[in-house]
């Protein structure tokens, strides 16, 4: 006969360890009970809203403003409480406090707005807007949300009833915070909350990093943020595995960094050191124009580091060469990867100024390699080696950096399930026929979900393994072939066409071509084959992407597989948006529903458009989703069975309880 759970904390093991464990958290049966009647209330609320984002490219700006506005859902609401009571301008400058109450009020005081009567009025609306997002959470729930020290007067509000005296009374709470001067700072804690709560889950799609100004600060941003996922991208892991020592790696974000002339985030934000590299190639390319190197400069502007363009060209060629140097190397030491080829340093005739692409001569745009020896052509010279000795020691010791790397190691992955769903950057390697396409490594054929087991197992081993032990090495290298590697489920191309796009005029050279997957997502079928292989219903399931960007001036949809996958990389990077036309998505999973907003392209942070995204309902549930209906639940209901064991163990003896005093009523908040 089977054993039952009490059977087995009688007879003492690792389950009764476990229930005197548990009774540490709940030393008596009033708690535990009390505990199991909050789990299974909770299990009947409505499911909180979860927001999807993809390619942030360090915007941080734009990203701050979609997460403040919950992408036009917060203002959406607004509407739907005061439309018949407020005019749309009152009701975008209340939408406007809640998304940045400083700078509003900042403006309200210059402009003689802030009177009682101002301040009473909104408070109330506030309150209202509260009311109505903080109904898929308990009690207790909204409390830890609220700022400590207006928690006492905000919960006063939120629970008022229509009584007279009671309304009395809330008058009286209301007019003691106007009378001790604090109307402001209540309303920034209103305001707060508010934000917090409309947005439960917060999944970021991968590529955090590169090209715009600041993704140290988009990472700030999600390590406070209170519930938060990251699947890997590409970018991320380049920036994971320069932290980890890898010099290709850390030659391409130098490379990147210069050409999108982001030295505030470098120096200031990481603070990698970047006078040695200016020194160098200062020094080196002193005679050389530089001219085809000229960085992107219009995309950033920075605020305590600027380069002169002349110098940044030269800084940027020499952090070129230095790279395909290194990555050179790197594929010489790695015959696996089978990406000899790729190699393209390796076959340039310096005497002819030429080079042999996919069988093809063509001639090079730049014959001016003062570093390279012809003979020798992946050898670093000794200053190059001495320039890449320092940017792995600031790269190493950056604590900031290091930090984030952190944190996208407990909060990360390469792929996640979630709620049925499923999440992960870039692509399922698929071939023509549909076929799932394999990857051979460490004599393994892997496809599929093993794949982004192998890659979450590998990325882990180069942040955790002892810095530059052989199996370290192995790990961040591979880091590097998921950056570019033409079967890496993150990248999704045939190839990286970095020299192509430095050193040659036909354009036809510079061309990635897309592994088939991004054809055959067009079909229901596919989408279908591969949430099946991930586990998952294909018949309620979806697969969010990002990676890609949706051109939407060219009449392409995020919409793939009949529904069953949302490409929602729209073009949040500044850089992206003259080919997307629009300046990205965020996808919405609410209790009803799923939702895409669409967010106009390079308009003003605090403008009112930025917060009126076009929104989608792309489909809605048969019935409102609860708790009951997530993943949570699962845990929940082993929670709830844990306790009622440790009820039965309390009951039997077998644990004995803590602190038996007479508790009276039980308390439930």
């Amino acid at each position: 006969m089977k054993q039952t759970h009490l059977e087995r904390s009688q007879k003492g093991g690792v389950w009764s360890s476990y229930l005197r464990l548990l009774s540490h958290d709940f030393p008596t049966q009033r708690a535990a009970v009390a505990e199991i009647i909050r789990l299974k209330t909770r299990l009947q609320l409505p499911k909180g809203t979860e927001y999807f984002f993809s390619d942030l490219h360090g915007e941080h700006l734009r990203f701050q403003r979609m997460l403040d506005s919950a992408s036009g859902t917060i203002r959406d609401k607004i509407d739907t409480l005061f439309y018949s009571v407020l005019s749309p301008e009152d009701r975008d400058e209340l939408a406007q406090v809640v998304y940045d109450p400083e700078n509003m009020l900042r403006r309200l005081k210059k402009a003689g707005k802030l009177r009682d009567s101002w301040y009473h009025l909104t408070i109330v609306r506030l309150i209202q807007v509260l009311k109505v997002v903080s109904a898929k959470y308990t009690r207790s729930m909204v409390r830890k949300h609220m700022a400590p020290d207006f928690r006492s007067a905000i919960d006063e509000l939120i629970y008022k009833d229509e009584d007279e005296s009671r309304m009395e009374y809330h008058y009286a709470v209301i007019r003691a915070i106007l009378d001790t001067g604090v109307a402001g700072d209540f309303i920034r804690a209103v305001a707060a909350t508010i934000r917090s709560l409309s947005v439960a889950r917060l999944h970021i799609i991968g590529d955090i990093f590169d090209r715009g100004a600041h993704p140290d600060l988009v990472m700030d941003k999600l390590i406070a943020f209170h519930d938060v996922d990251i699947q890997w991208g590409n970018h991320d892991l380049l920036w994971i595995g320069a932290a980890m020592g890898n010099e290709a790696m850390i030659a391409n974000v130098m490379r990147q960094g210069i050409n999108y002339n982001t030295y505030d985030l470098l120096e200031d934000g990481y603070g990698i050191n970047l006078r040695p590299l200016s020194m160098f190639a200062d020094s080196t390319y002193r005679d050389d124009p530089c001219e085809i190197f000229m960085p992107k400069n219009e995309f950033n502007e920075n605020q305590f580091d600027t380069v002169d363009p002349a110098l940044g060209a030269k800084m940027l060629k020499a952090m070129t060469i230095i790279q395909l140097k290194l990555e050179g190397q790197l594929l010489a030491r790695r015959p696996e990867y089978d990406m000899a080829k790729r190699d393209l340093l390796s076959q340039v005739d310096f005497a002819k100024g030429t080079v042999m692409v996919d069988g093809k001569e063509h001639p090079l745009r730049d014959t001016l390699f003062p570093t390279v020896d012809p003979k020798a052509p992946l050898k670093l010279s000794p200053e190059e080696s001495e320039l890449m000795r320092s940017l792995v020691a600031s790269f190493r010791h950056s604590r900031r950096l290091q930090s984030h790397i952190r944190f996208l190691m407990s909060h990360g992955s390469a792929y996640l399930k979630f709620n049925g769903n499923l999440l992960y950057h870039g692509c399922v390697p698929m071939k023509e026929d549909g076929g799932f396409d394999i990857l051979e490594i460490e004599g393994q054929a892997l496809s599929g979900q093993p794949l982004f087991d192998y890659i979450d197992r590998t990325t882990r081993d180069a942040v955790f393994l002892p810095y530059d032990s052989p199996e370290q090495v192995k790990a961040r290298d591979f880091l590097w072939y998921l950056w570019c590697g033409p079967k890496s489920p993150i990248f999704g191309k045939d190839r990286m066409a970095t020299f192509e796009r430095a050193f040659l005029t036909d354009k036809s050279t510079h061309k990635e071509t897309m592994n088939p997957y991004y054809q055959l997502i067009n079909e229901e079928a596919a989408c279908r084959s591969i949430l099946e292989a991930f586990g998952l219903d294909p018949s309620r399931g979806h697969i969010i992407n990002g990676h890609v960007p949706v051109k939407l001036i060219k009449g392409e949809s995020p919409i793939k597989g009949g529904g069953r996958l949302f490409v929602i990389d729209g073009g949040m990077s500044k850089a992206y948006q003259k080919t997307t036309g629009m300046g990205g998505y965020t996808l919405i999973i609410n209790s009803h529903s799923i939702a895409l907003a669409q967010h106009p392209a390079d308009v003003a942070n605090d403008s009112a458009s930025f917060d009126s995204p076009i929104l989608e309902v792309v489909e809605r549930f048969p019935k409102r989703l609860t708790v009951a209906d997530t993943d949570e639940s699962i845990d929940m209901h082993r929670q709830i069975e844990d306790l009622e064991h440790l009820i039965a163990a309390y009951r039997s003896g077998a644990v004995p309880e803590q602190d038996c005093q007479p508790l009276g009523p039980l308390q439930y908040d």
